[in-house]
């Protein structure tokens, strides 16, 4: 199972750690261990990296500049942690890493049981596409939605409406991390959604990105000052929009 590979990582390789290792490798579930220096980590971090486990004996933690050098590593590929060690430590970890980077935090001592079957819920959710984050479309031209879905498909949960109306109903039943709205749309245009969904409790809160195919300064202008998270130009290519996300993602944590 090399595309949910788990890393554990801990100062050095204990005979509880290895009995995790083991666990792991008897569950069919590929795991490396590697200690936490950044060079190590380095050598063993992998784009298949889907699954960090950092673990703690009593007393101990890896420091603040190695915390934060896994965060950036796993903020990269998306990768998620399950941190175990005493309350205190887990505590020290959680300080200092945004929640939705963290999956699940296990007490010592530990029962290598329950770690496998959080490795094994880990996966399953993955595999689902239940932990990668979700966006919701708005756009009245249905050439555009499916190119733009099919752009986002493989690393995003991506739905679609083509209407302000639809988008408002759907939004009703259904939660998203983000919405892409288009500015220009008949019957209820896109700043007209973006006024209901501010002054709805349920929704108001959702970040919203405006997509426009007007590009000159006063169309950008008019976007701008409707406070939306931002707005992509519909000449934005596939690259850029995947970067875009990224960085609105991990600045958004």
């Amino acid at each position: 199972m090399a595309e949910n590979r788990v890393l554990i990582i801990g100062s050095k390789e204990t005979f509880l750690v290895r009995a995790l290792i083991k666990k792991l490798a008897d569950a069919g579930i590929d795991n490396k261990f590697t200690p936490w220096t950044v060079d190590d980590i380095n050598a063993a971090w992998e784009e298949t990296t889907a699954l960090v486990t950092l673990y703690m004996e009593e007393g101990e933690s890896p420091g603040e500049e190695i915390i934060h050098f896994i965060m950036d590593k796993m903020n990269e590929i998306g990768a998620q942690m399950i941190i175990i060690g005493a309350r205190l430590d887990i505590q020290f970890v959680i300080d200092r890493i945004p929640g939705d980077l963290i999956f699940k935090t296990l007490e010592r001592p530990i029962d290598n049981a329950a770690f496998v079957q959080a490795v094994s819920e880990f996966i399953r959710k993955m595999d689902a596409g239940e932990l990668r984050k979700s966006i919701l479309i708005v756009d009245d031209d249905p050439t555009y939605l499916a190119l733009v879905r099919d752009w986002l498909k493989e690393k995003y949960r991506v739905s679609m409406v083509n209407s302000g109306l639809q988008a408002i109903k759907f939004l009703g039943k259904n939660k998203v991390d983000l919405i892409l709205l288009d500015h220009e749309m008949p019957v209820t245009s896109g700043p007209q959604v973006l006024e209901m969904l501010r002054s709805d409790e349920e929704t108001k809160n959702i970040p919203v990105i405006f997509l426009t195919g007007k590009s000159d300064k006063e169309s950008v202008m008019a976007v701008v000052a409707l406070k939306p998270e931002g707005y992509f130009l519909k000449s934005v290519t596939r690259v850029e929009l995947l970067e875009k996300l990224d960085e609105f993602f991990i600045l958004h944590r």
